[in-house]
């Protein structure tokens, strides 16, 4: 086998599919080992580059993740719930590194996703840029920092082809604000307001979802008090950002032991 670490992407098609697909094979740190694809789709088969528009690399499209795994050290996954949920039971049997970015992901999904942590290295973030990242580790310090009397609002924008509502970042911020000020967010998060919903509860953690266009991913988180507003705000304007910084998670967990992490760990924050 190469020396250098094999890499598969999942859902090879997709947006973020083909930036990683372009990223890896960028890299002089990994190869590309395989690109995964559902069953019954065009690409299979055929040569990934050839798929992508460009010269073959040698690397055909398959539906078959066991195979793919036989040839690999981690796999790179932003597909959707069920598909991740059978891939990290894969992924652990073949004790791969597996990267998930997927989103919308519901507690019987994650619970699937702990056991196989249990045999594999598995880094699972809503976003995998070291910007938002960043952006977490301020929203809980700032919310630390402020008491209930400032209302908190997580303000999401995605494309208009984003499935899920909030999205993952949204979520990972809304978890941040909450782990700050010691509240559980399940019980103070605030989402979905239409129609007559009466005064804001005190302490909520609100959720506000746009969507539209090709906006790649903008995340504002606004602290309202009397008087004076605090906004943290990241914009991304290319999603290769997400996809180094997938690339990144699966490097770093090469010599790990067998666990859950996040980005917080891969970037040491």
């Amino acid at each position: 086998m190469d020396a250098l670490p094999g890499i598969v992407i999942a859902g090879a098609s997709g947006r973020m599919g083909r930036m990683l697909i372009g990223t890896v094979l960028a890299s002089d740190k990994a190869r590309l080992a395989a690109a995964i694809q559902r069953p019954g789709h065009d690409w299979i088969g055929r040569d990934i580059g050839e798929c992508l528009g460009g010269a073959p690399v040698g690397v055909k499209v398959t539906d078959d993740p066991l195979e793919a795994f036989a040839k690999a050290r981690a796999v790179i996954d932003f597909t959707t719930p069920a598909a991740t949920v059978e891939f990290a039971a894969l992924a652990a049997q073949a004790r791969l590194v597996h990267v998930i970015g997927t989103t919308g992901l519901e507690p019987e999904h994650l619970a699937k996703i702990d056991a196989a942590a249990r045999h594999a290295v598995i880094v699972r973030a809503g976003n995998m840029s070291l910007g938002v990242n960043l952006l977490v580790t301020l929203t809980r310090k700032v919310a630390a920092a402020l008491d209930a009397d400032w209302d908190i609002e997580v303000i999401e924008a995605h494309h208009n082809k984003k499935v899920d509502a909030p999205s993952g970042t949204a979520l990972m911020l809304g978890q941040a604000a909450a782990e700050g000020r010691g509240v559980d967010l399940d019980t103070m998060r605030d989402s979905g307001r239409d129609g007559i919903t009466g005064a804001r509860r005190p302490g909520a953690i609100g959720f506000s979802a746009i969507r539209g266009g090709d906006i790649v991913g903008e995340h504002d988180v606004l602290f309202a008090g009397a008087g004076e507003r605090i906004v943290l705000r990241h914009i991304a304007t290319n999603r290769a950002i997400f996809a180094r910084g997938a690339l990144k998670a699966a490097l770093w967990g090469q010599d790990k032991g067998p666990g859950a992490y996040d980005m917080m760990d891969v970037l040491g924050l």
